[in-house]
């Protein structure tokens, strides 16, 4: 007999018609994980040379001197835009298992967002490939926005708000590496066992960006001044201005390679909650057992 699956979501789907979905996970989460590791590695890099480190749009900007970055840069394009399909799908048909409640729903809505935001990456990354395109043009693309988007009305308010949802994603993102979380959607393998310290590290690390990256969101509807908002960079810059600085900007450095792992171990692993089968054992019930 087979299993209904999402169909509540949408009549007519079963576990079966949503099969693709699952590739199109993989093939995100695989693209995700090359664009944090260039971020981490060249970060590392600038670090070790003494200077700072740069985000994510800089991060793909940097790969297309090479050849072999070209054809890097290609397949970030295309695992993002898997990554973000992959996240409106999973919204759309609640794939993760969030429910149709008011915290899923909220949950539901956080795919939306991150789906989008993931494939203007897969866009910036793409016109980066293009002849005429010059690359970085320097600054923070956020804090443009946020400048456009203050000028509204009700724009401190919305831009506030944004900040706080992702300063509360952050922390609810420290929190699933802290408690395990993350283990009842990945596949128990030796692979996994082995590699549970680096994914927790790699998810708490990311989840610390992110939240910083609201805090500063936040903090520049406070004040008025949206050059205060950014992404990677100006965390990295706002941890840099810290006591001991450094170490705490090599420590996050290192964590989102640990992130970059997490992601490519996903890629693999990865099990979709309303598409899971018996026979698929989950790396917090091993544990469990």
């Amino acid at each position: 007999m087979e299993q209904a699956g999402p169909a509540s979501a949408c009549p007519g789907m079963t576990q079966q018609n949503l099969q693709w979905a699952v590739p199109v996970m993989r093939a995100g989460y695989a693209g995700r994980g090359l664009i944090y590791l260039v971020v981490a590695v060249l970060s590392l890099l600038a670090i070790w040379r003494g200077s700072t480190p740069e985000g994510t749009g800089e991060a793909m900007a940097s790969l297309e001197r090479a050849w072999w970055g070209i054809a890097l840069l290609a397949l970030i394009a295309i695992g993002l835009a898997a990554y973000g399909i992959w996240r409106l799908v999973a919204a759309f048909w609640d794939l993760e298992a969030h429910g149709s409640e008011a915290k899923g729903i909220i949950a539901r809505i956080g795919q939306v967002v991150t789906g989008l935001i993931h494939l203007g990456l897969a866009f910036t990354a793409a016109a980066i490939l293009m002849p005429s395109s010059s690359g970085s043009n320097g600054g923070s693309s956020l804090d443009k926005w946020t400048a456009k988007i203050m000028q509204m009305p009700f724009g401190q308010w919305i831009v506030g708000i944004a900040g706080l949802i992702g300063l509360g994603a952050g922390i609810y993102y420290i929190w699933k590496g802290v408690s395990h979380k993350y283990m009842e959607n990945l596949r128990a393998k030796p692979m996994t066992l082995k590699l549970q310290p680096a994914l927790t590290t790699g998810l708490v690390a990311n989840g610390a960006v992110i939240a910083i990256v609201g805090f500063l969101l936040a903090y520049a509807a406070w004040t008025l001044n949206p050059s205060e908002a950014g992404g990677l960079a100006e965390a990295f810059d706002w941890l840099r201005e810290k006591p001991y600085g450094t170490v705490l900007v090599t420590a996050l450095a290192v964590g989102l390679l640990g992130f970059s792992l997490f992601c490519f171990v996903n890629a693999v692993y990865r099990i979709v909650p309303k598409l899971k089968t018996d026979d698929m054992e989950t790396l917090a019930r091993r544990l469990a057992s």
